[in-house]
């Protein structure tokens, strides 16, 4: 592997023992200084890099997290948006997240009954998740990781999980079923007439057929999307992509999380946005590293070696630049959250720990050659 490829991956190891242990019961930190919190979407993504990474520490601690996680689930089999706090509830993504981490960790461990009891509770929870007791589940509007971001009724990113962890599992048969409703035009599905890419989100007869990067890589990962759809959904964002960069909406080499942004023209515009999600930021096409991270293990599982490789030299540049590291880290890598698309500058917390884990698991990827785990 390409020395600043290494230098990265080191000092990802880096970030991650770093934020290893936080002050709330010890569980690791979202982020070095900013999110001292252990958000459970932001440490089960992290998964994947840290079991990409074997390193024996960091395994214990994700072993951690699951466990606090199963003693925090509620009654009826949900997984809190705190790891510690069992009161916290409302995400659409943490339980199915949970579900397939568990999955692959049982896999890399060979534990094969980690945790059953919790995993029968958290799957009771997702089969009643559904809004017309079908194949797909339904979520409220900013309930999945875009605080920011309104996906309403059937949303590409969470039923990604959902198809993931039924496989992780073993359950055949409704993965086969959740497939086949994904792309069912005639009762509604995630295919968009014109375009290769899934809909970022249906209900009845509404749809949004913005690209959701995140949710799109998945679907490669897991899936979802044959080989031949598969390419073909990586050459349209290449090529929509290459559209931004020429009209001076993308100055980078990776994509942002979501396109065309929404502009405040735009019917599905919240007076919200204004503040928080401009177009070319943070949940409205923003780039994210951890995003990137899922992009180039798609690449790599869509069989786009040399674009996956590409796409991680980008990635190595887009994580070295911080907002504001203490002047004891300063020549360090930022890891930070997010970028603005136009410039390409960090605009969240540095040392992230999402950012640094989905360095690990695209850098893991590219090298064996194969999306691990999924």
């Amino acid at each position: 592997m390409e020395p600043d490829v290494q230098e990265a991956r080191r000092a990802a190891l880096q970030v991650l023992r770093h934020n290893a242990v936080g002050p709330f019961d010890g569980l690791p930190r979202t982020a070095g200084w900013g999110y001292p919190e252990p958000y459970t979407r932001d440490l089960l993504i992290a998964g994947l890099g840290i079991m990409a990474s074997g390193d024996a520490a960091l395994v214990h601690d994700l072993r951690r997290v699951l466990e606090t996680l199963a003693h925090n689930q509620s009654p009826r089999g949900q997984m809190p948006s705190m790891v510690q706090d069992g009161e916290n509830r409302g995400a659409s993504d943490t339980t199915p997240l949970f579900l397939l981490i568990l999955g692959m960790y049982r896999r890399f461990t060979g534990e094969a009954s980690f945790l059953e009891a919790a995993a029968a509770k958290a799957l009771q929870w997702m089969a009643y998740q559904t809004i017309d007791d079908r194949e797909l589940v339904g979520q409220q509007p900013t309930s999945d990781w875009r605080d920011e971001q309104w996906v309403l009724g059937h949303g590409l990113f969470v039923n990604t999980l959902v198809y993931g962890f039924l496989k992780a599992h073993g359950l055949s048969t409704q993965a086969a079923a959740l497939r086949e409703a994904a792309h069912r035009p005639e009762h509604g599905g995630f295919d968009t007439a014109g375009q290769p890419a899934y809909a970022l989100w249906f209900y009845k007869v509404l749809r949004n057929k913005r690209c959701d990067v995140l949710g799109n890589s998945l679907a490669i990962l897991t899936g979802l999307a044959d080989r031949e759809r598969a390419r073909a959904i990586v050459a349209w964002i290449e090529a929509q992509c290459a559209d931004l960069h020429a009209h001076g909406e993308l100055a980078l080499d990776l994509p942002p999380c979501l396109f065309p942004y929404v502009q405040p023209t735009d019917p599905d515009w919240h007076a919200r946005y204004g503040l928080y999600n401009l177009p070319g930021d943070y949940h409205n096409g923003g780039v994210w590293p951890f995003v990137a991270g899922f992009y180039v293990a798609a690449l790599v599982a869509a069989g786009e070696p040399d674009l996956a490789m590409a796409k991680l030299r980008a990635l190595t540049s887009l994580v070295r630049p911080s907002r504001q590291l203490p002047p004891t880290h300063t020549g360090s890598f930022g890891f930070n959250e997010w970028c603005h698309a136009q410039d390409g500058s960090p605009a969240g917390q540095d040392w992230q720990t999402w950012s640094a884990a989905m360095y690990l698991y695209a850098a893991a990827c590219v090298e064996a050659d194969e999306a691990l785990f999924f």
